[in-house]
């Protein structure tokens, strides 16, 4: 079902396959989450449910590397390192168009309709606005029927709901597949092109600085890019 690049006493780093979410919603539909809990119980003959903490979380249609904790003590140390940007997520993204500057920091503040299950760009003065930080450079540019698409890479200093989806288009790149916020541009059918790449982290208890590498899956639109992970 999934990849398991590593796992220990502490900690379990896995790929997460597109369109499945990472943790249990309202739809009902199985998650990676209760897939590796049961997996943990069923391998470790653990009485009854085993623990595994959701350290952070991946948008359905995104795929690519996720890290969990089999501990609390696990799950507390790589929270902490979460909120002082000391875990580091990397993606890739295909985008249409060409961002004006070829590198930036994008500084928005974010609201969610819950209802809607949507996000938008709000001033700072809304009530229940999130500051949302992201950089973003790019890598490789190609020309398809469709227009010109960008290969994009993103590391994110805060973890919003859809936010590299969101930044992305308020700046008038939308994500290649991206239904929700590409602006009806976007066929039915397309795969959104958003990968957590890589993952770096701090062992929780061994105190090793860990590094995770992982590549989108071979479709369109990626295999218009020459990809290179470092």
């Amino acid at each position: 079902m999934f990849e398991i690049l590593y796992e220990d006493n502490h900690i379990i780093v896995a790929e997460k396959p597109q369109n499945m979410i990472i943790a249990g919603d309202a739809t009902g539909d199985e998650s990676m989450h209760a897939a590796l809990k049961e997996y943990v119980r069923v391998k470790y003959n653990k009485p009854g449910e085993a623990y595994l903490g959701l350290v952070h979380r991946l948008d359905r249609p995104a795929g690519g590397l996720a890290v969990f904790a089999r501990t609390s003590k696990a799950a507390s140390r790589l929270a902490e390192q979460l909120k002082e940007n000391e875990l580091k997520r990397t993606y890739y993204c295909v985008v249409r168009g060409v961002p004006r500057e070829t590198a930036g920091r994008l500084v928005n503040y974010l609201k969610k309709n819950e209802r809607t299950n949507t996000v938008e760009v709000v001033p700072q003065s809304v009530e229940g606005a999130k500051k949302a930080i992201l950089n973003y450079k790019l890598l490789q540019k190609a020309e398809t029927p469709e227009g010109t698409l960008s290969l994009l890479q993103v590391k994110l200093e805060t973890g919003r709901s859809h936010q590299i989806r969101v930044q992305m288009a308020h700046i008038g790149c939308p994500l290649w597949g991206d239904q929700r916020y590409g602006f009806g541009i976007n066929k039915k059918g397309q795969q959104l092109a958003l990968y957590s790449v890589k993952l770096a982290l701090i062992h929780p208890t061994k105190k090793e600085s860990m590094q995770f590498i992982c590549y989108p899956p071979e479709i369109a639109p990626w295999t218009l890019f020459k990809l290179n992970i470092e």
